[in-house]
């Protein structure tokens, strides 16, 4: 299974601007609208927990679209389940990749933040990264990973300029030594 992390960052590397979670406040409508057409292309999304409950409001289930999130207690979101469009696991990496693999689903878009972004990187489960860089810098903020030991090396594939401004895509390949 491929398995492509998608995220929005500021220049110096910050998911969110402080503690505000709505990432919408400071992103371009060129990210949001490239955000969205990813989610309408890929019939399997991961988040954690703090995603799901940070969009909550935004999200439209879908038939033909499976969002998976990762957490702890999934009994406590036993009742916003619906199977086959929202589900609720504490599945690892590991696990979550080859049951989804089972299920036959062959792309992974994960959307999460830095705590299920590094779950993933610490199992090596991550193919390639799309980074979309916003010119701003926070100096406070989680950053795209939490503070771990990693040792990953990226390979740029492609990079996009999306507005004038200089908001850009940039598409990563894992580089496996």
């Amino acid at each position: 299974m491929k398995v492509i992390l998608v995220a929005v960052s500021s220049l110096d590397g910050k998911i969110t601007k402080g503690d505000d979670t709505n990432i919408y406040s400071w992103t371009s409508k060129e990210d949001a609208k490239l955000f969205f057409s990813l989610i309408k292309k890929h019939n399997l999304i991961v988040m954690g927990r703090g995603t799901y409950e940070a969009a909550r409001a935004i999200i439209k289930l879908s038939p033909d679209r499976l969002r998976m999130v990762l957490t702890r207690n999934p009994e406590r979101f036993r009742r916003f389940a619906v199977k086959g469009q929202l589900e609720f696991t504490s599945d690892t990496p590991s696990e979550l990749v080859k049951r989804m693999e089972e299920r036959r689903f062959n792309k992974m878009l994960l959307v999460g933040g830095s705590a299920i972004s590094s779950l993933f990187f610490k199992e090596n489960k991550i193919d390639e990264v799309w980074v979309t860089l916003e010119p701003y810098i926070f100096g406070r903020g989680k950053n795209l990973v939490e503070e771990i030991d990693l040792d990953i090396s990226l390979k740029l594939i492609n990079l996009t300029k999306l507005n004038k401004k200089g908001t850009l895509l940039l598409k990563y390949s894992i580089v496996i030594p």
